[in-house]
């Protein structure tokens, strides 16, 4: 870490901001060239990849294809995947997987010491390479971050967030950091003209969430106030087995367990999936997700059941999921594991092109904060961990082609000088507001609520990271109140059709959120949702 990041002001690195897998495969990717890596968390933590349990995508075993992983994708997409992009990534997925295997991630092996390959919901064959199960997210972070801080080309910064992306006339110029967890520490302005953004995504702007509390949208909204085009906001997927156990974030139940024989059960003993799709507990994501919040909703409550499964084998099969369910009290080889719907992945993010690359010129985003075209309006179960890494090899690429532009010096004024700390109880209410209008099912009078709501927070907030939630939800809400269908994980039972004519992904700016938000008029006098 730089102890003394106030001398840090002009760079002519690549500025990567986050530490999760995107931002440190990138680095890896980029050496020799120099990079400043700046992350929010100490390394390994804080980061959504950490704390996948999947594991990564790749048709790596005899009879796969990547034709056939991508007919896949396309498959679950809603007919909203980019073909070509999805294609192109499933045929990368192999150099990946061998780049992993080169930074020391111990991927399971079979007894003959071949990759191992596990089936998740909607893939049709055994294709998800694993660590001891339930382990990769954590064993790949792991396994990169000491990759960093080996490599003498990375000047690693911890403990600083950006809270703003600085632009001239559509160029960036630098970035505005705050430390992190001390809002009234004053900013610091780094002129930089080559950022990478490796932030995350938004699952911490809604109330039940698997996601870390820097998922909270901020990568997203500081490219969408310099004027970032974004794509599919409105496509937020919700893991539907999120263990419930009172802890915020909630642990994850991989699907993984459905993927060995784990049922869904409600309270009465019933398996509810089987009547919904034919695939039952292995169907979509999105489809899932809402039996599981149907049954909630009718008082049935929602249950995952790996008794007969796995029984005794738990604890070695899973060990991650079984070391959450036991701090809870629960012994899941025993007792059936209360769940819910959770916000897991976003679709959506700035969007980039096959190279990475922005609407900003000198702008490169990876990882969830992107939006490629891959997943449409909804994501193929452990797609998202191969995408981070495609992506980031191909804008580590991309760069290192370019002569990089020495950056100017920036002005000693800092912008949006907010460093009030965030309301508690108005971060509270706006993630009430997303999971209660936002969240697993929409309709029109709780979005056009949840847009009034947010475009007020977003104007007044009185610290610049509430406000950067307030324009990740305003954007998320805001598309999705103008998207009047169903269509994959946007589900909305006033428009429950998919509309053909809307079979396209939606482009959009922040401004036009705003614009939104204005044209719906003055807001109704709507209960407020529960924040207790």
């Amino acid at each position: 870490m730089i102890s003394n990041i106030q001398n840090l002001t002009r760079t002519d690195d690549v500025v990567i901001v986050g530490g999760g897998l995107a931002g440190l495969f990138c680095a890896l990717k980029l050496a020799p060239r120099p990079v400043t890596l700046i992350s929010a968390a100490p390394l390994g933590q804080g980061a959504s990849s950490a704390w996948a349990q999947g594991g990564i995508a790749a048709a790596v075993a005899e009879g796969d294809s990547p034709e056939a992983h991508a007919a896949d994708t396309i498959a679950v997409g809603g007919g909203l995947v980019d073909e070509a992009v999805a294609l192109g990534i499933a045929r990368e997925a192999g150099p990946r997987i061998h780049d992993l295997l080169a930074y020391g991630v111990p991927f399971d092996r079979d007894l003959e010491g071949r990759l191992a390959v596990g089936r998740e919901a909607a893939h049709s064959a055994r294709r998800i390479v694993h660590v001891r199960g339930d382990g990769a997210g954590a064993a790949i972070i792991a396994a990169l971050s000491e990759a960093v801080r080996r490599t003498p080309s990375i000047r690693l910064v911890e403990g600083f967030v950006a809270e703003a992306l600085l632009t001239d006339d559509g160029v960036v110029t630098g970035l505005q950091l705050r430390e992190a967890g001390n809002p009234s520490a004053q900013p610091i302005l780094l002129a930089a003209r080559t950022v990478v953004l490796a932030t995350g995504g938004v699952g911490h702007l809604y109330a039940v969430t698997t996601n870390p509390v820097e998922a909270s949208g901020s990568g997203l909204a500081i490219a969408a106030r310099a004027g970032a085009l974004i794509a599919d906001p409105e496509f937020v997927q919700f893991h539907p087995t999120a263990i419930m156990v009172g802890r915020d974030p909630a642990p994850l139940a991989t699907e993984a367990l459905r993927g060995e024989g784990a049922t869904l059960i409600n309270s009465n003993g019933e398996r509810f999936m089987a009547a919904r799709h034919p695939l039952a507990e292995l169907a979509p994501r999105d489809i899932v997700a809402r039996g599981v919040f149907a049954e909630i909703v009718a008082g049935r409550g929602a249950l995952l059941d790996a008794r007969r499964a796995l029984g005794a084998r738990f604890a070695d099969r899973f060990p991650t999921v079984h070391a959450s369910c036991v701090a809870a009290g629960i012994d899941p080889a025993t007792q059936a594991i209360p769940i819910a719907p959770a916000a897991h992945y976003h679709m959506g993010g700035v969007a980039v092109d096959a190279r990475g690359r922005s609407s900003i010129d000198g702008l490169w985003a990876g990882g969830e904060v992107s939006s490629t075209g891959a997943h449409g309006a909804n994501r193929l179960a452990s797609n998202s961990l191969l995408e981070a890494v495609v992506y980031a090899a191909r804008i580590a690429e991309d760069i290192a082609g370019r002569a990089l532009p020495s950056p100017a010096r920036l002005p000693g004024t800092p912008v949006a000088w907010r460093g009030d700390t965030p309301d508690a109880a108005a971060v509270k209410r706006l993630r009430a507001m997303m999971s209660a209008h936002v969240g697993v099912v929409r309709e029109g009078d709780g979005l056009r609520e949840a847009v009034h709501h947010l475009a007020a927070l977003e104007r007044e907030a009185t610290s610049i990271a509430l406000r950067n939630m307030a324009t990740s939800a305003l954007l998320v809400a805001a598309s999705a109140w103008s998207r009047r269908e169903s269509r994959g994980a946007h589900f909305r039972p006033d428009h429950p059709a998919e509309m053909p004519a809307l079979a396209q992904r939606t482009m959009t700016t922040l401004a036009a959120a705003r614009a939104i938000a204005e044209s719906l008029g003055s807001p109704s006098r709507m209960k407020q949702p529960m924040i207790a």
